[in-house]
């Protein structure tokens, strides 16, 4: 065997790193194995560009275990941000991104055979934003679940039954007073965001995401962005224009007075399309004029209410003004009616008295 140069060194034996320069400026690795053709002339086998990747086809042609010393969690973080988290919904993507930043902070440098679900639970224990661990957790779960399918460990994953914090769910609910508060004080788009949320029940981004070429036949297609879910919600109720119907009538009739040649059926004044960022603008902008118009009533207790109020409230605003649990359960996307009852309802069962 052939003594390796100094850029070879740092890899197992018989492995090779080959660096080409593009035309575009850009730097190319890739990684060949040294081996023997049939006639025991010598042949470089292409391993690939993933330095991981490439050492687990190493040790297959070379009958030997992976180097475990060269396997960091760190490594794996890197390859999972590179090529998971990319095709993740945009938002799923941001809080992944936060989540790996503090998973690499007590992780990075440790083996991935090294990790136990003992650490996992000392992490847990340790971690101030107990919420956050939970989702900390879930996520390297996930990368510990890809890293086998990756052939990088065979180890179980650690992270599977360990604990999680207890999570308290948010039981705000906006009665009408408080709404009436806000939607008072609101402009108009972000009064079409509000009646669009609360009579579609689906989550902020998806309501902002909807398109006049949304409604077809009768229903307003919906295409929820978190869990890909379909639906079709009907414009028509009994042979007759339900208030959503007449929503969406009213919508496309400004679309028109406005000229708005963007698809989006929620738009500013002038015709822009209304962005999350916007939205929230305008939302606390009202919540603060609402807020300020009870404290000059001294109604401080109204003003409170108000002040918790958050746009992601309209949503199980709507599956608690729902009486059918199944309904509502349906018009939210769920699957399971138990998450729209523990999460979402936030008011009590209407029932009936003894007598």
């Amino acid at each position: 065997m052939r003594p390796k140069g100094p850029s070879n060194r740092d890899l197992p034996p018989r492995m090779i790193r080959r660096v080409r320069k593009l035309r575009s400026g850009k730097v190319w690795v890739g990684y060949y194995y040294d081996g023997r053709d049939e006639n025991g002339k010598r042949k470089e086998v292409p391993l690939g560009t993933d330095l991981d990747l490439a050492k687990v086809e190493w040790a297959k042609l070379d009958v030997k275990p992976v180097p475990k010393t060269l396997r960091r969690l760190g490594d794996v973080f890197d390859r999972y941000e590179r090529e998971i988290i990319p095709a993740k919904a945009s938002r799923t993507q941001r809080d992944n991104l936060l989540s790996l930043k503090q998973l690499r902070i007590a992780f990075s440098e440790a083996p991935v055979d090294a990790v136990t679900p003992q650490i996992i639970a000392q992490y847990r224990d340790q971690r101030s934003a107990k919420v956050r661990a939970n989702r900390e957790i879930s996520l390297l779960s996930h990368i510990y679940n890809i890293a086998r399918e990756w052939g990088v460990t065979e180890k179980e994953n650690p992270a599977a039954g360990v604990r999680k914090n207890k999570e308290t769910p948010r039981d705000y609910y906006a009665g009408r007073e408080v709404w009436t508060a806000v939607y008072d004080k609101a402009v108009s788009e972000l009064r079409a965001a509000m009646d669009l949320a609360y009579l579609t029940g689906q989550r902020p981004s998806d309501v902002l995401a909807m398109r006049e070429a949304d409604i077809q036949g009768g229903f307003l297609l919906v295409s929820q962005g978190k869990t890909s879910k379909k639906l079709r919600i009907r414009l028509e109720s009994g042979g007759e224009v339900n208030a959503l119907g007449e929503l969406i009538d009213r919508l496309k009739r400004q679309r028109q007075e406005r000229h708005v040649r963007g698809p989006y059926l929620i738009t500013t004044e002038d015709g822009r399309r209304l962005t999350g960022p916007m939205l929230r603008i305008r939302f606390d902008d009202a919540r603060l004029k609402a807020i300020a118009t009870a404290q000059e009533n001294l109604d401080d207790q109204l003003a409170a209410a108000i002040r918790q109020f958050q746009f992601r409230d309209i949503r199980p605003k709507a599956a608690s003004e729902i009486e059918d649990l199944g309904r509502a359960s349906k018009l939210l996307g769920h699957t399971d009616k138990r998450i729209t009852e523990t999460v979402y309802r936030r008011v009590g069962e209407v029932v009936d008295p003894t007598r």
